[in-house]
């Protein structure tokens, strides 16, 4: 039986603890017990970890042997203009499952304005969701969650391969660029608001040097282009054509 894995709150030497809500869901919901055996993630490392001592919000562990983990090809950044925030959150939760690196949310000439002004506060609680869902599917550790970026620091930043994902892109596709271009150590995907990008905004990702590529002939919701570029760049970075690392199974 495969055993749950946790990324611990505290690590000291060959002890870890979960502390907060995260331990309290480990106690009250899944029952733990002293003695009981868990994959523990401690700095980025993965240890099979044994309860040594239960207290009110806080389960300490000590910490064995190493456990080998699935690396994935390319570190993978998703861009992500901020939209609705219940569907924005179904979208980090599913890039984090999927094995990206890091979540950079953007505002964009379209962002809601609203939305834009109260990003700021919600990026701990994007946190929380992206470390729930490491866990779930038994990555090492969780995406990086950026602090919210304008459209123009978002155009600078450096990378091996940038990719604009464009719904006014008539030749090039996604599956396409990223194909020729495998041998890359980083990669870049920023998709649009709802609405879609203005023309200078267009125009300013050319100029940083952006590639343009589409997802095919139909409009997607925000959070479904998200998910089928993440799907689409991380199945083709791998030379057998599958995900990086083993996609989790259902919750039960």
């Amino acid at each position: 039986m495969t055993r749950r894995r946790w990324i611990a709150d505290e690590v000291s030497g060959n002890r870890a603890a979960l502390i907060g809500a995260h331990a309290e869901h480990l106690i009250r919901v899944l029952r733990a017990r002293v003695g009981q055996e868990f994959d523990i993630v401690a700095n980025g490392v993965v240890h099979r970890g044994r309860v040594s001592k239960i207290s009110e919000a806080r389960v300490d562990f000590e910490l064995h042997e190493e456990i080998s983990s699935n690396a994935t090809i390319a570190s993978v950044t998703l861009m992500l203009s901020i939209f609705k925030f219940d569907r924005m959150e179904w979208a980090i939760e599913k890039a984090t499952e999927l094995g990206v690196a890091r979540i950079v949310p953007l505002v964009a000439r379209r962002t809601d304005p609203h939305l834009a002004s109260a990003s700021e506060k919600r990026a701990e609680r994007w946190r929380r969701i992206s470390m729930q869902a490491a866990e779930q599917s038994r990555r090492a550790t969780p995406p990086e969650i950026a602090a919210p970026l304008k459209l123009h620091k978002a155009t600078a930043l450096p990378g091996a391969l940038r990719i604009v994902l464009s719904e006014t892109e008539q030749e090039t596709l996604l599956r396409d660029v990223v194909r020729s271009n495998q041998d890359v150590s980083e990669v870049f995907l920023v998709v649009g608001p709802e609405g879609g990008w203005t023309e200078d905004e267009l125009d300013q990702f050319q100029k940083e040097g952006w590639v343009s590529a589409s997802l095919g002939p139909t409009i997607l919701r925000t959070e479904t282009a998200a998910i089928a570029a993440t799907v689409i760049t991380m199945s083709e970075l791998n030379d057998n054509g599958a995900l990086p690392h083993s996609l989790p199974h259902p919750r039960k």
